[in-house]
């Protein structure tokens, strides 16, 4: 008389969602490939900062108005203060695909100072519980603003909203 109960698919991501907990300090980068310089080019969060100091920054959106004018040049601008504060990565990642961060980047000067890297399925966002409902401005979902301190792959450091610009990055790093 009892049946046996299945998930089905469109249960799946709900029971996922209750699941998952949001980044904290202490926590280990989760092992999730995002793309750099193009589709395909995967670069591994967790590898890219094993054994090494570094900076994570999210942003909403390449070419949005705050992330184009404060954000992300306020890392370009920072990046040798940064380095000698013991950053051996800056990356920056958004929502968005890989095309649009190379050209982002290329247009705010980035190279060799602050790496691209496209979320552009939202999986680490996801990972990081750091979405942002951005449906209403940007037509889907986004990052949050936040940044992370990394060393050796833990998260030291989390900062949202305006804590998380290069200033008040580089003052927790000293």
């Amino acid at each position: 008389w009892l049946k046996p109960f299945s998930f089905h698919s469109s249960v799946l991501p709900a029971r996922k969602a209750m699941l998952r907990t949001a980044a904290k300090e202490g926590d280990s980068l989760p092992s999730i490939e995002v793309d750099e310089g193009k589709p395909g080019e995967a670069v591994n969060v967790a590898e890219l900062f094993k054994g090494k100091k570094g900076v994570l920054f999210a942003v909403p959106g390449a070419f949005t108005p705050t992330c184009s004018e404060k954000h992300l040049p306020g890392y370009i601008e920072k990046a040798e203060d940064l380095k000698a504060a013991g950053a051996e990565v800056v990356a920056c990642v958004s929502v968005n695909d890989a095309f649009v961060m190379k050209a982002w980047g290329e247009q705010q000067k980035a190279e060799g100072k602050v790496r691209m890297l496209a979320d552009a399925k939202c999986e680490l966002t996801k990972a990081l519980d750091m979405e942002l409902d951005a449906s209403a401005k940007l037509g889907n979902i986004r990052s949050e603003r936040y940044a992370m301190i990394i060393d050796d792959g833990k998260i030291t450091k989390i900062a949202t909203g305006e804590d998380s610009f290069a200033p008040e990055i580089l003052a927790a790093m000293k």
